[in-house]
């Protein structure tokens, strides 16, 4: 984790996840009745627990639109949640408005081209491990672990190591 990074990531106060390639492995699960299905990282969804317990908000912004992500962001209480919006700055000038914040105060995880206007606009922009070559040469940062498989957690510890809230969030749980 470089100084650039912490630095980066100490103003946070909300956090911004895509879902395919990010909070899911990327790939697309069809069924012959048309209904699909994705799997989750549990890992990743306890960091984003913990970071909304340290106070920063969260938010999720995806081109595609499923109900079986409207359901994870509402198990994982997600307050924020834009599906079907493929101009993701567009949304999150929105939800900055609404909120009150500034581009500074935002961390973004992503992983394709449609990320890439946020990721470059943000205060602390990070790309997946597994994320497009393009998209990665101009993140911020790298996650080590790819998309589906724990970078949403790794994102979210990092953020909260700069807030100085990650051995809290350990803690509470001993």
């Amino acid at each position: 984790m470089t100084t650039d990074l912490l630095q980066r990531g100490k103003n946070i106060k909300l956090a911004v996840f895509d879902v395919d390639g990010v909070l899911t492995d990327g790939r697309l699960y069809f069924l012959e009745d048309g209904s699909e299905f994705k799997t989750f990282n549990t890992l990743d969804g306890q960091g984003i627990k913990m970071l909304m317990a340290a106070g920063v908000q969260t938010a999720i912004i995806s081109g595609r639109k499923t109900p079986v992500v409207e359901r994870r962001a509402k198990n994982l209480g997600i307050p924020h949640l834009y599906q079907g919006r493929e101009d993701k700055l567009v949304v999150l000038d929105e939800l900055l408005g609404e909120l009150n914040l500034s581009y500074e105060q935002v961390a973004y995880l992503g992983d394709d081209l449609p990320d890439l206007p946020v990721i470059r606009r943000v205060g602390l922009g990070m790309a997946v491990a597994n994320a497009a070559a393009f998209v990665r040469e101009h993140a911020h940062g790298v996650t080590t672990a790819k998309g589906g498989e724990g970078a949403a957690r790794e994102f979210c510890e990092l953020i909260l190591n700069a807030q100085g809230h990650l051995e809290a969030a350990n803690a509470a749980y001993l």
